[in-house]
Parts: C-alpha cells; structure tokens; sequence
C-alpha cells in the first residue's frame, strides 16, 4: 500500500490544519523510531524484512494527521479502519505474529508517535489527543480482528486441502488391504489385513470430522442422520474399542436408553472424548463410562482421574484448532476433537458439562433429548 492513502492524495495542502502540516512532517522520523523499537521488543517482528515491516504504518500515520483537520476527520476515521484492517490481514498472510503481538506493535506506535510529539514541541489539544487515542483503540480492535478472520480462513484452507491430498492415498491403501484380506490364505496377513482396514476407516472418519466442522464454522449445519438405536449399545462398542486399539481400562455402566440420534456423530464424539481421557488422563486410573437415562433424557459421561483443567480454560477447549498446554501433553492434534462433541451435542438439542477438580477428577457429559429429531436442521449458535 502507498505511503498516502486515497483521503491524504486528494486533499489540498492548503487546505490542511497547521498541526495536521505538523504531524505529517514527522511521519518519517515516527516510523523509523516504531520500527526501531518494535525491533527491540517484539522478536517476531526482527526477522521481518523493512517493506513487510513498515508495511502500512506510514498510510495509518498520515490518517491520523488527517484527523486534526476538522474538514477531513470523516474521511480520515473512514481510511484508519481501511489502514487497520489491510494491516491485520498482511500481518496474518505475511509474518509470524500472533494476536498479542500485533495489538502490541500498535500501543508502540501510540508511544512513539506522542513521545516524538513531545519531544519535537508539536503540541495537541486535549480534544486532538483525545481522537488520536480513541482513533488508535479502534484501529487496533479493527486490525485484531481482520488478524483473527485471515488466520481462520488460512486455517480452514490448509484443513481442507489436507484433507484432500489424503484421500487419495488413503483410499488405495484401504483398496489395497481388501485384495489382500481376500487373496491370502494366511490367518495372519488376513488379521493384519483386517487391522489395516479399521485403520484406514478410523482415519476415514476423522477426515469426515474435520470437514464437519469446517462446514460448521462456514455457518453451514452439521449433517445428521437420524435413526433410532440404544445409547448403551453404542457405549458398548466404544468400551470394546478402546480396549482393543488403545489397550486401556475403561468400565462401563449403562442402562438401556433407545433414542433418536446420529449414531455416526455421536459415535465419533464419544471417541473424541475417550481419545481426550486418553491423552489427558492419569494412565494408572481406570476410564469410567456412564450412560444415565431420565424420562425425557438422557446423559452420557466420561470420567477420568489426573490434573485438573482450571476454569478459566474450560471454554477455549471448545474452540477451534485449540491445543492443551505442552505442559499438560506433548500430544498434537488438529484441535477440532471437543468442538466437535460440543456441536454435535448442540446439533440434537443437547449441551456439553464439564467438570473437573483436583479431588474428583474430569468429567465430560452429553446431556441431550431422547428424540433428537425436532432439532434435525435447527441453526446453530457459530
């Protein structure tokens, strides 16, 4: 982006404040002290070549000037969130910032801007100040989330092109694992055989999740595929599971509670959430499974022993691409499992209930309608 945006070019020289004048003969001085200083503090921002570095601050501090000019103040807040907003999205496209260093680039812009104001006896008024402070607050909520919507949409691309790229190789080698199941006549390779084409349908499936979700966050439904069918069955084949692929103790407890669900959904949501306890969990404590059924509801709960989550972090779990601390694991995921299960509860009416503590351990429970079909299509919160 040029160094004067399309309000500054067009305005007449003369027609501009003197303090306006004041302003925009410092831009030169102002940035190189913000790129020196942003140097120094933020270490994302040293390895960034000085065009991607500069970027659009020098347009952002033209703007500001324009805003001293009573007669271009309009036109000057209009071009700050253009500014903000392009200056977001490159530093998303362009570097590795994260959010907490682009906010933090901009309050170093407000400092340097008004100790060069000082330093150089240009003098504000408090009502001039005043906008200047008021036009930087909203140029950085402006370019945070502009910053937020591009990471998304990089996020969600690369998701789906990875997607892609693997269904390819995993249908053949799931073709591949059938020829050989069928042509052996060793037990063995037909067992091994057998293994990878579980394997291969496991993977299949999260593949599927992570396409659900990406519709999801496009605003698009989480398909669902009613049937009726026994919830404690269902809990059955996932204790049997775990136990057969992850080698884990899991004990179960169900009563009988036929309904009306997806049952593929829900099947992978209860794998998200013993895939969770897995990872999570005290390994040397049993993995307790319930399913509780009330007259119009029912509940299923996942327990498992081991560190606390704290509260404040029990609503980011639900979040998008959100990992666990590398304290709490060194496991690496795509971070769709719980707002997965979160949506898939929601999607037949339901709620997800966390609770975990140091005494009681961590509980997930799914408590959703026995007829999910009312709900079958219903908009869901994004």
């Amino acid at each position: 982006m040029p160094d004067k945006i399309i309000g500054l070019a067009n305005a007449d020289p003369d027609e501009l404040s003197d303090i306006t004048r004041a302003v925009l003969a410092l831009r030169a001085q102002v940035v190189d002290a913000w790129k020196m200083t942003v140097r120094t503090e933020l270490d994302k921002a040293y390895e960034l070549g000085p065009p991607i570095l500069e970027n659009t601050i020098p347009s952002f501090h033209d703007s500001l000037a324009l805003l001293l000019t009573p007669e271009f103040h309009q036109r000057g807040a209009v071009d700050i969130a253009v500014v903000a907003a392009e200056h977001g999205g490159e530093r998303a496209r362009l570097t590795h910032y994260d959010t907490t260093t682009l906010i933090h680039e901009l309050q170093i812009f407000r400092r340097v801007l008004f100790q060069t104001l000082y330093g150089e006896h240009v003098q504000l008024t408090p009502a001039q100040s005043s906008a200047i402070h008021a036009a930087i607050d909203s140029a950085i909520r402006d370019s945070a989330n502009a910053f937020a919507s591009v990471q998304a949409a990089l996020r969600e691309q690369f998701a789906a092109a990875l997607v892609h790229d693997l269904r390819t190789p995993l249908s053949n080698a799931h073709l591949a694992a059938e020829l050989i199941e069928r042509a052996s006549s060793l037990p063995q390779a037909q067992g091994l055989a057998r293994r990878i084409l579980q394997n291969t349908a496991r993977i299949e499936a999260m593949a599927r999740e992570l396409l659900d979700n990406l519709l999801f966050v496009n605003g698009e439904g989480l398909p669902l595929r009613i049937e009726q069918f026994d919830m404690a069955q269902l809990a059955e084949q996932i204790v049997q599971h775990a136990a057969t692929f992850h080698g884990v103790d899991i004990r179960l407890n169900a009563v009988s509670a036929a309904g009306y669900w997806c049952h593929g959904s829900l099947q992978r949501a209860l794998e998200n959430l013993v895939s969770n306890a897995i990872k999570y969990g005290d390994h040397a404590a049993p993995i307790q499974l319930w399913v509780e059924r009330t007259e119009q509801r029912v509940k299923v709960s996942l327990h498992n022993e081991g560190k606390p989550i704290p509260v404040e972090e029990i609503e980011s779990l639900f979040q998008m691409y959100h990992r666990a601390e590398e304290t709490r694991t060194q496991s690496v995921g795509w971070g769709v499992g719980l707002p997965f299960v979160r949506r898939v509860a929601e999607s037949h009416g339901g709620s997800v209930l966390v609770s975990s503590t140091a005494e009681e351990g961590t509980t997930f429970t799914i408590d959703m309608p026995l007829d999910a079909r009312p709900y079958q299509g219903e908009p869901r919160a994004r």
